[in-house]
């Protein structure tokens, strides 16, 4: 799935402005054909590796009536792993950070079905770093890979540019339906009133934003599934910075360590810079 990209100076100067960035397609209509028949195993709990992932919200078995998130889901098939480690997503991502090397923090599969019917599936405006306090990199990165078309009518994601420098706010709630409500509150806490800008992806592309940037979506008004994947990186050398209210996330469990340990090892792969031992840190 290694397809390299060209991020050029105008592209850095984008992202370092917006707290954004969209790529081109880089998986061909029968790599996403394949990533659509094996997300939708995860989804029915079908784990080709035998591995469970262990963050599973959403999902019941039979129809499926609200936003299914299920985190670490590559632990559970190949054919997933396989995007999320991802090369070329790693090379963007580097590029746009400004470092040498990035590493996996977690990946995260979403199925938004059709609102029509059934329970709220929107996202809630979020900074993706309140949930990663844990960790001391400050600029960690996000890629939301598209595997079917994404607008408005079927919720695609949206950003608000330029946040990602207004610093980590108060208010951030992944699961919030009342999305006019939150953004008050942002507005309030922040002084910044805001307006949003979607993310229009073909299948195939993905977008990239900073971890401070504020983002989320409003439900799936198609008579279809959204269907995602999303790979949350770091910069190579992040360590553990204990005591924080994000103490509670699976990875600190993952790393086993102690205050100031790098996030690294087999866990925590590199998928992009020149690391070949994983647990080796740095140039």
């Amino acid at each position: 799935m290694h397809t390299p990209i060209t991020i050029t100076d105008e592209d850095k100067a984008f992202y370092e402005e917006n707290g954004y960035w969209v790529s081109p397609k880089i998986l061909s209509d029968d790599q996403l054909a394949a990533l659509r028949e094996h997300h939708a195993a995860v989804v029915a709990a079908q784990y080709e590796t035998g591995q469970v992932p262990p963050g599973r919200i959403g999902y019941t078995p039979g129809p499926i009536d609200s936003l299914v998130k299920i985190d670490y889901a590559y632990w559970a098939d190949s054919t997933i792993a396989k995007l999320v480690l991802n090369p070329t997503i790693g090379q963007a991502a580097a590029e746009l950070a400004g470092v040498d090397g990035i590493r996996l923090w977690h990946d995260q599969l979403l199925h938004k079905p059709p609102q029509a019917g059934k329970q709220a599936n929107a996202v809630g405006w979020h900074q993706d770093y309140h949930y990663w306090q844990c960790s001391t990199a400050t600029n960690m990165l996000t890629a939301w890979v598209a595997l079917v078309d994404v607008d408005e009518e079927n919720g695609c994601v949206e950003m608000v540019p330029g946040s990602h420098k207004w610093g980590l706010l108060p208010e951030s709630d992944f699961f919030a339906q009342d999305l006019d409500e939150l953004q008050k509150k942002i507005e309030d806490v922040s002084g910044k009133p805001f307006e949003t800008v979607p993310m229009r992806l073909p299948a195939g592309s993905f977008s990239v934003h900073h971890c401070l940037t504020i983002h989320g979506s409003r439900p799936n008004r198609s008579a279809d599934p959204r269907v995602s994947m999303v790979v949350h990186m770091m910069p190579d050398g992040a360590k553990y910075q204990a005591g924080t209210p994000a103490d509670p996330h699976y990875n600190v469990r993952l790393l086993s360590g102690n205050d100031g340990d790098y996030f690294a090892g087999p866990s925590f792969p590199v998928i992009y810079g020149a690391q070949r031992n994983p647990w080796a840190v740095g140039g």
